[in-house]
């Protein structure tokens, strides 16, 4: 420590490890952004009237702000966004703080009391998804607090900027410019709503760095495609790092040529890679040529921040926009699966002692038909638009496909007698819960598409949410990769198609290892297609003889014979 009590400032290289929210390169000044100053002392209350006028102006201009931010976005961005939005908007925030002004507090501590119950309740929540909200009505504290102190300035990014912060506000970060420029944290979390926000955006980002003794204007290499950050680099560092930064850029801009290409393993064996999409708009300005068509499109986009349930008309047309980008590549549209850690107002459960194992997926679409029904004739609507296949989420039990069957039909009657043009679609289900995969056999389904983010959760029993059990969540697990191969050779022997859909797909370290448990198709994200075919192109099946050696390496390592397994 320096004289003064601040953190002495090291002279030199410093390089601190943090955890990746999201890759890149950024390279420039530090810019810090300090928590805002407040009062310590409460202020005195300016009258009743006055400060009842304060809150009202402040969230008013919260109101006007935040409204322009979602003007501009799309998608979960969008979702954040018009989550503060409905609750400025709410009673059941603004008037526990307006009866606290009625009885003489300041409009500032007010407000801060009726948030900090809220944000209370939401950090005590068991639900991963609410716990994230607590972050958000921080924003909105935050927000509000800054217009009633007269304290709204955003910091100033110049090129090649590298904010560093405690942590950083989703509605900060969606006002700033980041071209070329990139976030390190001292605290956060890689599952947080502004580390999705960077990933969307391929802003470079750390989180979990610790304390950081910098200057503001210190030069400073953000390296998150390895998760580390140089602070006062000299010039043998600066140029390690942009010699890093232009293999991985070469590997890049490789795998961007790639994605073009047909994915064929190196012993020539064809593997389909579809993409993921979470929002219509992600298929602007993208090829249909890079992909095999879309393995998942999450419909809970329609339903999520707004205003009474999509209609028939409007999930049709959203619908068959998709099937006419593709050009006729399948299209697999997955029927809405809320719960778990998206719940819907007025659809999903509150208060669900454990969510993920609740009313979610198949089973709330179930207990809801007749908006089920809905969203079941908007597809048989749109599948004339193309190669459309509908796909049920979180699928436990052969009966509920079979009622899913039912559903369908009675759908087709009904468009059937109103004259209304449709086309039936191939019906399958998504291989999440341990239960379908070890049944397979059992379930009348056209396709399957396994989802690894929640077959690991379930298989492992570790929250795909929680840093605690990262370590766990592992979709390499042996336990993981057997399902995976059973999954597979079941599909095979029922003569229908087996794909996979979650996050597993794209990790260049279990890819291989899903090849070798016998998938032969994945849906990825747009942006990973490139490095997914190019991980395929190295893969090569393990010939009979190269498992002996292979086995016999390994029992020989495992009995101490260092020459087992030679010859």
């Amino acid at each position: 420590m320096s004289m003064n009590g601040e953190p002495k400032i090291e002279v030199g290289p410093q390089s601190r490890q943090g955890r990746i929210a999201s890759g890149g390169f950024a390279a420039g000044p530090i810019v810090r952004l300090e928590p805002t100053k407040r009062a310590a002392a409460t202020p005195q209350s300016a009258g009743p009237a006055a400060e009842r006028a304060a809150l009202v102006a402040a969230l008013a201009h919260a109101r006007h702000d935040l409204s322009d931010l979602v003007s501009g976005t799309t998608g979960e961005a969008s979702d954040i966004l018009s989550f503060q939005l409905a609750l400025v908007e709410d009673d059941v925030l603004t008037e526990p703080a307006f009866a606290s002004i009625g009885l003489g507090e300041p409009a500032s501590s007010a407000w801060q009391k009726a948030v900090g119950t809220l944000i209370a309740d939401y950090d005590a929540a068991d639900e991963e998804y609410f716990r994230a909200r607590a972050g958000d009505l921080r924003d909105l504290e935050t927000r509000v607090l800054d217009v009633l102190s007269g304290s709204t300035q955003r910091p100033d990014l110049p090129e090649g900027a590298i904010l560093v912060a405690d942590d950083l506000a989703p509605s900060l970060f969606l006002s700033l410019p980041w071209d070329g420029r990139g976030i390190a944290l001292e605290a956060g979390s890689a599952t947080s709503h502004v580390a999705m926000l960077a990933r969307s955006r391929s802003v470079p980002m750390l989180v979990g760095l610790g304390p950081l003794a910098v200057l503001p204007g210190e030069r400073a290499l953000l390296n998150a495609a390895e998760g580390c950050l140089v602070l006062r680099p000299d010039a043998e560092t600066e140029r390690r790092f942009n010699s890093r930064h232009a293999q991985l850029e070469s590997i890049r801009q490789q795998d961007a040529s790639q994605a073009k290409r047909p994915a064929v393993t190196a012993d020539g064996e064809r593997v389909e890679v579809h993409i993921n999409i979470a929002d219509p708009a992600e298929l602007d300005n993208l090829d249909p040529a890079i992909c095999d068509g879309i393995g998942l499109v999450r419909t809970e986009f329609l339903f999520h921040e707004r205003h009474g349930l999509p209609g028939e008309a409007e999930q049709a047309e959203v619908y068959a926009r998709m099937l006419r980008w593709a050009k006729g590549r399948p299209v697999t549209i997955r029927t809405l699966d809320a719960g778990g850690d998206k719940p819907i107002p007025g659809l999903t459960l509150d208060g669900e002692a454990n969510p993920f194992l609740g009313l979610r997926g198949i089973r709330l679409s179930l207990a809801h038909p007749e908006v089920f029904r809905i969203q079941l004739r908007a597809l048989l609507r749109a599948s004339t638009a193309g190669q459309l296949k509908i796909m049920i989420p979180m699928v436990s039990i052969p009966e509920e496909m079979e009622r899913v069957r039912a559903l369908i039909g009675q759908a087709r009657a009904e468009l059937d007698r109103g004259g209304i043009r449709h086309r039936a679609a191939a019906l399958g289900m998504m291989v999440e819960v341990p239960a379908a995969a070890v049944t397979l056999d059992l379930f009348q389904t056209d396709f399957v598409s396994i989802g690894s983010n929640d077959l690991v959760q379930y298989t492992m029993a570790a929250g795909r949410d929680s840093d605690a059990v990262a370590a766990l969540a592992d979709a390499g697990n042996p336990a993981v990769l057997r399902l995976v191969g059973m999954v597979a050779r079941a599909a095979s022997e029922l003569g229908i198609p087996a794909s996979l859909c979650g996050e597993a797909g794209a990790d260049p370290r279990v890819l291989p290892l899903l090849l070798a448990a016998g998938l032969r198709s994945v849906s990825v994200a747009p942006a990973r297609v490139g490095e997914v075919k190019r991980v395929v192109s190295s893969f090569r099946r393990e010939r009979p003889r190269d498992r002996r050696q292979s086995l016999a390496r390994r029992l020989g390592h495992a009995l101490g014979l260092g020459g087992a397994g030679r010859g």
